[in-house]
């Protein structure tokens, strides 16, 4: 499988550039770009309206970048979850005021907050959300720290999904093509490491915590992602 048998871990260089290097602006404009190119919003507007029994009111985005992801998701969204309280998380201050005043203007009250994902899972007062939600975020992470964030995650949110790049020969030789879309060397280079970083079969399904009272879902979904829902069951949550 061009060795794509096993997840591998490296550095990506965006997270090494200064939010405002020039390089880093360029690379998150690419992204925005292959989030369409993948069908991120829909797969996982898809996901999260068949996950939730009811509309949440507490929901937490982890690596939530510039927001454009979730503006995305909540106009998809909005028309059926109103009044939602949103904390998007990331470890730079990221947030557009375009996209603060798109949650306003579909009535959700934003509140970015700049942390570490692990300190604010493991030492925040801040929990009891509806939903925790990802996307290609948790390919940064090797196994055991994915084993730590989702002990946490799991505690604080009844239902988690996330979209992630999907570890596979068609994904990586995309990746390898997206000069074809301008895409600069931080794209380039980043997006080859996150494939190989990806997901492929029940893997992150084995990282969830044992004992886990509900239900795990996680699988391909569309040409380049891999998807996975853990949601809890109504009698572990009582």
């Amino acid at each position: 499988m061009s060795g794509l048998a096993f997840r591998r871990v490296e550095p990506e260089i965006l997270d090494q550039l200064s939010e405002q290097d020039p390089r880093a602006v360029g690379s998150r404009r690419d992204l925005k770009w292959i989030n369409v190119i993948m069908a991120q919003a829909p797969i996982a507007a898809g996901l999260l309206r068949a996950s939730l029994v009811k509309p949440p009111k507490r929901i937490l985005e982890i690596g939530a970048g510039d927001g454009t992801f979730m503006v995305k998701l909540a106009r998809r969204l909005a028309p059926h979850w109103r009044d939602v309280d949103l904390v998007l998380l990331d470890r730079q201050h990221l947030l557009s005021d375009e996209s603060f005043a798109a949650f306003g203007a579909l009535g959700w009250k934003v509140r970015p907050v700049q942390a570490d994902v692990f300190d604010y899972v493991e030492r925040s007062a801040d929990r009891d959300f509806d939903l925790v939600t990802a996307n290609l975020f948790l390919h940064h992470f090797d196994d055991e720290e994915l084993g730590r964030l989702f002990a946490r995650v799991a505690e604080i949110a009844p239902v988690f999904v996330a979209t992630e790049p999907l570890r596979g020969k068609l994904p990586l030789v995309t990746a390898h093509m997206l000069w074809a879309i301008g895409a600069n060397d931080v794209t380039r280079h980043d997006a080859v490491a996150s494939v190989r970083a990806g997901f492929a079969g029940r893997e992150l399904s084995a990282l969830w915590p044992a004992g886990f009272r509900g239900r795990l879902q996680e699988g391909r979904r569309g040409l380049f992602t891999q998807a996975f829902v853990a949601r809890r069951s109504e009698a572990a949550a009582a």
